[in-house]
Formats: structure tokens, C-alpha cells, sequence
């Protein structure tokens, strides 16, 4: 099969670039080291030039024989690409946000081997504490083109667990509300800068029942006094031969998405005056959704289902939007 588009996701510690055919399909796929902090750096020739840029360097690498191979293919990337620290800053578009407004403002690069690149802007919601995303809007859009045509205007809350978790609320194909949680990120910081990580023990193997014991602690009342207490627990329960030290990350772990979602459903029933909290779509790592699956569903959460190819069929949609690519399955 031919290709018909190159689809980059550009982030901040690594680079997946996808060779992708009618209707989106995956034709081939590569995943590089080359996030936009820490680019290569080696001088070398690229299209017959002297070439010391990082992006460059990294473009030409992740898909240079792409092209050439194929040349004329167009090329569409989205995440911190697009930010102040990457290649081009692609302003955000402000919620709510359709396919349409994001394929409508995507920046081009034009890269020394004479290619354009497309970068997809991220997205604002200026609210009293403004909030953005860059990279997930492009995931929340190809979750919605996974679905059945039928309900892809239904009101969605889709999950995106990372170092910086994102929970947005789709209604009617549009991206019109979202909250951040840098649990992640939090968890990391904590591991590894506090004193908290003195006696954990890496282990590797997922110990659930430490995970969902913390979770528990986040919800119960001893949870009502706040993470920034609760934490401290994850100390004392190893102090006083409770907790040992190979089941303290897990513990960790599930106290700090337990508070996470405790909140995240506090917020939900208060914007909707109602008692139910919604269904989840998760998208993101296998390992990460299905802790994230777990905590849910211990925090009544009806029902929980993980995306596949979310961003694949992200950069497709919005390619199409942007007329880059022929939906030739229609025809």
C-alpha cells in the first residue's frame, strides 16, 4: 500500500513517527529518543547541506528516507513541537475546540530538505485559572474517530493519565472543558527529592494490593484531610512495619491517583448538580491506564474503556480536516 501521510507526535522526551496509508492505517512506525530536549547534536549533511540544527537533525532521522522514498508525502506533527520550546510556536486554540479550529490553525515549518511540515496547535481554556494541553487535544480527537459514527456526538469525559493527567469533557465532537492533575510528575518529585524515597525499594513487579490500599487511604475519611498530610503515610506505615519498603512506590502511587480522582469526581458531581459520576474513555500506556482502571473503579466510576491509536487517527482527522489527505475510503 502507498503511503498518504507522515504523522509525527513530537513530545518532550521522545519522537513516534508513523508511515500511514488510506484511511489512516498504520503502515510502519518508529519510536526515537529525540523529544525537543534533547536533540541531536552531532553536525551532518541533510538534503546535500551542512545541517547543525537539533529539529532538523531529528525530522530528517525520524523520516528522512520517508520521503525521499516517497517524495511530495505530507507531513503533520503535533505536541511540544509546537510549543515556545520547539520547533515553531503554534498558538493555542481556545475551548471549545473542534477539528476543524485546530486543523485550521496548524503552523507550517519548512525544514532545509524542502519538506512543510504541519504542526498542530494545543489548546487554551481560559478560565480563572487558565489551563492547556498540546499533544492530547490531537488524542481526544482520534478517540472520537474511533468510535461508532452514532456517538461521536454523545458527551464524553476521556481520561489521559501521565505526568501531567488530563480529564476532558467532549460534547458534540468538541473539546469544551478540562482539568490537569501533575500527579505523575508529583509522584516522581517525591520519589526521588524527598524523604519519602529513602526506603522504597524498586522492585519492578506491580504490587496491587499496596496500590489499592493506597487508593483506599484517598478515599476514606482519613483522606479528607489532603494529600499534602496523607503522603507522610507512606513514610510511617514502613516506620511502624506495616508497609515494607518493596510496596511503598505502589502505595505511593495509589495514594496520590486515589486523591486524584477523588477530587476530579467532587468537581464532576458539582458541575453537574448530580450524585452519578460519568463512564471513562482512558487513553495512554497499557501499564499506567490499567492502574488508573483499577483506582476507578474503586471510586465508583461506572465503566471504564482504553482507546487504542488514538493519536494516529488524530493526525489523520486533522489532516483530512486541512485537506493533506484524500479520505479514499469513502469513494
Amino acid at each position: 500500500m502507498q503511503a498518504q501521510l507522515i504523522a509525527l507526535d513530537w513530545g518532550t522526551s521522545s519522537l513516534r513517527a508513523y508511515k500511514l496509508g488510506a484511511g489512516g492505517q498504520v503502515l510502519e512506525q518508529r519510536a526515537l529518543g529525540y523529544g525537543i530536549m534533547q536533540l541531536p547534536s552531532q553536525p551532518r549533511e541533510v538534503n546535500g547541506q551542512p545541517c547543525a540544527d537539533g529539529f532538523e537533525l531529528a525530522f530528517d532521522e525520524a523520516c528522512g528516507d520517508w520521503l525521499r522514498a516517497q517524495p511530495g508525502l505530507p507531513v503533520i506533527a503535533c505536541g511540544m513541537v509546537g510549543s515556545a520550546q520547539g520547533w515553531v510556536q503554534a498558538p493555542y486554540c481556545a475551548t471549545p475546540a473542534r477539528v476543524a479550529d485546530l486543523s485550521a490553525a496548524m503552523v507550517p515549518v519548512h525544514s532545509v530538505s524542502g519538506v512543510t511540515l504541519q504542526v498542530v496547535p494545543g489548546v487554551v481554556q481560559n478560565s480563572a485559572l487558565p489551563n492547556v494541553m498540546r499533544g492530547e487535544e490531537t488524542q481526544v480527537l482520534g478517540l472520537l474517530q474511533g468510535l461508532p459514527a452514532d456517538s461521536r456526538n454523545d458527551a464524553l469525559l476521556i481520561g489521559l493519565p501521565g505526568s501531567h493527567s488530563k480529564w476532558v469533557s467532549v460534547v458534540e465532537g468538541r473539546i469544551v472543558h478540562f482539568d490537569t492533575f501533575m500527579t505523575g510528575e508529583i509522584f516522581a518529585a517525591l520519589s526521588a527529592h524527598t524523604i519519602l524515597g529513602r526506603t522504597q525499594e524498586r522492585s519492578g513487579a506491580f504490587d496491587s494490593v499496596a496500590f489499592e490500599r493506597g487508593v483506599q487511604v484517598a478515599q476514606s475519611c482519613d483522606g479528607d484531610i489532603g494529600p499534602l498530610s496523607t503522603v507522610f503515610s507512606a513514610r510511617t506505615l514502613g516506620l511502624t512495619g506495616q508497609l515494607p519498603g518493596r510496596a511503598q512506590p505502589d502505595y505511593l502511587s495509589g495514594l496520590l491517583i486515589g486523591h486524584e480522582l477523588r477530587s476530579l469526581g467532587e468537581v464532576l458531581r458539582a458541575r453537574s448538580k448530580s450524585t452519578r459520576l460519568p463512564e471513562v474513555m482512558l487513553i495512554g500506556n497499557d501499564q499506567l491506564c490499567e492502574r488508573y482502571r483499577r483506582a476507578l473503579q474503586a471510586c465508583e466510576f461506572p465503566a471504564v474503556d482504553v482507546a487504542a491509536q488514538a493519536t494516529e487517527r488524530g493526525l489523520w482527522s486533522l489532516a483530512l480536516a486541512a485537506g493533506l489527505v484524500t479520505d479514499l475510503t469513502d469513494h
